[in-house]
């Protein structure tokens, strides 16, 4: 053999060495790049999962503001009817009260009258002593 066919082999082995190495460059690297896809679709995933648990909690909470405003308006209703009741109760107090003092005003006139048509009254108001009581 002479050397340039020596040359040729070691060329062939070599140029055979880079081709592997290439080959084998590649699939790694394709592995490699299908192992990062891999996982960004399960971080993509997880992220999905994340924001689907959080719409959930946002229409728990939806759910729980509606509740909390029909109880708003429903204590905001009691409390109107409340009003409007203290307001007919203090309406009727009022009565009371008028009549009250109409009727304290009518005993006060007939207690007068009493006193105009008593013969035991004395033109100051006072109750002249009867027979066997002692004078004041």
């Amino acid at each position: 053999m002479d050397t340039s066919t020596i040359i040729w082999i070691v060329v062939g082995v070599i140029a055979l060495i880079a081709l592997i190495a290439v080959i084998a460059w590649i699939a790694t690297s394709n592995r490699r790049r299908e192992k990062q896809v891999e996982g960004r679709r399960h971080e993509a995933a997880e992220m999905r999962d994340r924001a689907a648990e959080v719409e959930e909690a946002a229409r728990e909470r939806e759910v729980r503001a509606a509740k909390a405003d029909a109880a708003a308006r429903d204590a905001q209703a009691k409390a109107a009817e409340a009003q409007l009741e203290a307001e007919r109760l203090a309406d009727r107090s009022r009565e009371h009260r008028s009549d009250a003092d109409r009727l304290r005003a009518e005993r006060d006139q007939h207690a007068r009258g009493a006193e105009a048509v008593d013969p035991d009254v004395l033109d100051g108001g006072d109750r002249a002593p009867s027979e066997g009581e002692p004078r004041r």
